[in-house]
């Protein structure tokens, strides 16, 4: 079955470091994303090899969780995530620190793009129907779907 699995394993705290080509979110450093789960299935079975093979999840618990991580259905936001420091990643990197990025990722090959760490992932109350966009965008969400906040900052 074809996914879409990021979103949910981000907002799970499992996938807890972003990559791209270019430093997209390093601007975004001290700022909350909200994640969108798009449409489109995701090419591709890095993120499941991470986890069965690095993470030893069994098949159950990969599909008890990528479950969990739709439970919104697509096209929406589900939920927020702390951005903090973006770094480029270079081709040099010990084999035993690049497979912590990699698990922190659940991607291999990441040699050449840059990572930014998240934190603190929450699922909004409900979904938040919008149109995704190939790049970042603003999106109001109203109140009453946000997580309530930890007791730390009441």
């Amino acid at each position: 079955m074809d996914r879409q699995p990021y979103a949910g394993l981000i907002l799970h705290g499992v996938k807890s470091i972003e990559t791209r080509w270019r430093p997209l979110l390093a601007e975004m450093k001290n700022c909350t994303l909200a994640i969108h789960i798009a449409q489109n299935d995701w090419e591709g079975d890095d993120w499941r090899n991470i986890l069965t093979q690095t993470l030893r999840m069994k098949h159950s618990q990969v599909e008890e969780l990528l479950e969990s991580g739709e439970r919104f259905g697509r096209g929406v936001v589900a939920g927020l995530v702390d951005v903090e420091e973006t770094w480029y990643c270079p081709e040099d990197v010990p084999p035993e620190q690049m497979g912590e990025l990699e698990k922190a990722a659940c991607l291999t090959g990441l040699a050449q793009k840059y990572l930014t760490k998240l934190s603190n992932p929450r699922w909004l109350t409900e979904p938040l129907y919008s149109r995704g966009h190939k790049t970042i965008w603003t999106v109001n969400i109203p109140d009453h779907l946000l997580p309530p906040a930890p007791a730390e900052y009441k």
